[in-house]
């Protein structure tokens, strides 16, 4: 690397002393109100006390927007091996075999669980109605209310939290950092609406903070996606894994005055196809599945086209079916596109990638658990190694589900939590705020890493961009009081760090785009790449063999 970029993140944010703080103890801190955190916490709340905190409410997460549906084998033509296969191939060599296993598996009784706690997918003819999204083999897909998956998910969960005895739940609270001693987690160090801060100690802390996509300037995460529970997880001596692949949506509304809005991948499935702005059906020149490859070849394609006709956006187009069945079964999507002046029905779709899904994340076992003892981690924020270098679609909430409940299962068999954290202090000396808002340094931020950390990547662009995240460092040296400016140390850290493992992986594979090493190479990367704050890159090697 002929330009050195150094990265100096601090183990905690603010200057504090457990001993002077009020404590408030409880049995299982769950950190995010997104599908992971809520079946979570129903589960654990079967014999434990739960204390649930979310910095915004408990209907706002990743998964109240996701549409496309969860993934299970239901159907009889379907089998748990197919499923396996797809996910395998998808993940391009990355993927735990045994993780795949645990998915495919145990996802069908854990969709039955849902049900039972009161999600009501879709059905036709007294059946749950199934649908194909790409790169998979047999329509496997569950939705509700046609492309309202999450939000109904959502829904269901949220009201049974919220009626259950043993869950407390903290919204608009912010997780600030986690408190360790001895390499064994004793809670968080939490900030309170009016600014207090206090130290929330439990014998089990699970991280299910979701995604990271408000990293890029163009996204269809929502606000709060901004990558705490990698950086706090990072801060506290967890290991975090395969951060460079980054899944980039292919299909979100690209349209004056509009936000970057899903167009679920199940639009493609129910047989939209994809043009380019001279009308031009192109997919066949990139993928023998045309529109229904995985998500990195048509994100990737999508560019190349915009590039080669000097557009800024593609179309999808599924003029071709009937109106009826467009409007039963993309409700949400047809109403939203309406809003701006656009009929799904008559129109094409102009359309364009945009960060969805973080592959990369918090490294866990089969139950959850971290390298840091205590601590686990549930949904988008882990590294289960289900995903690979490139997730399955619909794969995302069966996961969460999955694991969500092995990790109670672990929970279960931790004994008493015995030390009291009250010794433990951070005294950094923390100068006063840069007068620089923190939403230019965020636009600056994003800025960034959708220019040289986006959809194609290169050496020469990610040193750039590593130079650049670099100036935004300061940071970590201010004295920070409140959310927003948190948040910040935390999407600066996801990014850093991001950035560099995109400029060490030398190939290209699943998310994970290198303009000048532009084919998969096996035989060098067919491995992980680990990042730990002590111990600085690590490698380590796939097990799908």
């Amino acid at each position: 690397m002929s330009r050195q970029v150094t990265i100096v993140i601090p183990q905690y944010l603010v200057d504090f002393d457990l001993g002077r703080l009020p404590v408030i103890t409880t049995d299982v801190i769950i950190i995010g109100s997104g599908v992971a955190g809520l079946f979570t916490a129903i589960k654990a709340s079967e014999d434990r006390h739960v204390t649930m905190i979310t910095k915004k409410g408990l209907m706002e997460s990743n998964t109240r927007y996701a549409q496309g549906g969860i993934a299970a084998v239901i159907s009889g033509e379907d089998s748990a091996e197919s499923h396996r296969k797809d996910t395998l191939l998808a993940g391009a060599g990355l993927c735990s075999l045994e993780s795949v296993n645990i998915l495919v598996n145990e996802g069908p009784r854990r969709v039955q669980d849902l049900i039972d706690l009161g999600t009501d997918f879709d059905e036709e003819n007294g059946k749950l109605a199934l649908t194909k999204e790409g790169a998979h083999s047999h329509r496997r897909i569950l939705h509700a209310n046609g492309d309202a998956t999450g939000y109904e998910i959502v829904r269901a969960l949220s009201e049974k939290v919220a009626a259950h005895e043993r869950i407390d739940i903290w919204s608009d609270h912010y997780v600030i950092d986690l408190i360790t001693e001895d390499n064994e987690c004793l809670g968080a160090l939490v900030q309170r609406p009016d600014g207090q801060r206090v130290f929330l100690r439990g014998q089990a802390t699970i991280l299910c903070t979701g995604g990271a996509g408000q990293l890029y300037r163009y996204t269809t995460n929502p606000e709060v996606a901004t990558g705490d529970g990698i950086a706090i997880a990072y801060r506290a001596g967890a290991y975090l894994r395969d951060l460079e692949f980054v899944q980039f949506h292919p299909t979100s509304l690209c349209y004056p005055g509009a936000p970057r809005f899903l167009i679920s991948e199940a639009v493609r499935g129910e047989g939209a196809v994809l043009r380019n702005i001279k009308g031009e059906r192109f997919m066949e020149r990139y993928h023998e599945l045309l529109e229904l490859a995985p998500r990195d070849i048509v994100a990737r394609a999508i560019v190349s086209e915009m590039v080669a006709t000097d557009s800024t956006h593609v179309y999808l187009d599924i003029t071709h079916e009937a109106p009826e069945k467009i409007k039963r079964r993309f409700p949400t999507i047809y109403q939203t596109c309406l809003g701006y002046g656009l009929d799904m029905t008559t129109d094409w779709i102009p359309v364009a990638p945009a960060a969805h899904y973080m592959m990369g994340g918090v490294r866990t076992g089969h139950h959850g658990e971290t390298n840091v003892e205590r601590l686990f981690a549930c949904g988008e924020v882990s590294s289960t190694g289900v995903h690979g270098a490139n997730r399955l679609a619909s794969n995302s909430l069966s996961e969460a589900i999955v694991f969500g409940n092995r990790i109670v299962e672990r929970v279960r068999q931790i004994e008493p939590l015995k030390r009291t954290g009250s010794n433990i202090m951070s005294t950094e000396k923390r100068d006063q705020l840069i007068n620089q808002p923190i939403m230019e340094r965020r636009l600056k931020l994003q800025k960034v890493m959708v220019r040289q950390v986006g959809v194609r990547r290169t050496r020469e662009g990610l040193l750039k961009g590593l130079e650049e995240l670099q100036r935004l460092q300061p940071i970590f040296a201010e004295e920070l009081r409140t959310c927003e400016q948190l948040e910040f140390a935390n999407m600066l850290t996801c990014s850093l760090l991001l950035t560099e493992s995109a400029l060490t992986r030398e190939e290209s594979r699943g998310g994970h785009y290198r303009e000048d090493y532009p084919q998969r190479d096996d035989q060098c990367w067919r491995k992980h790449i680990l990042r730990h704050r002590e111990q600085g890159m690590l490698e380590e090697f796939s097990d799908d063999i």
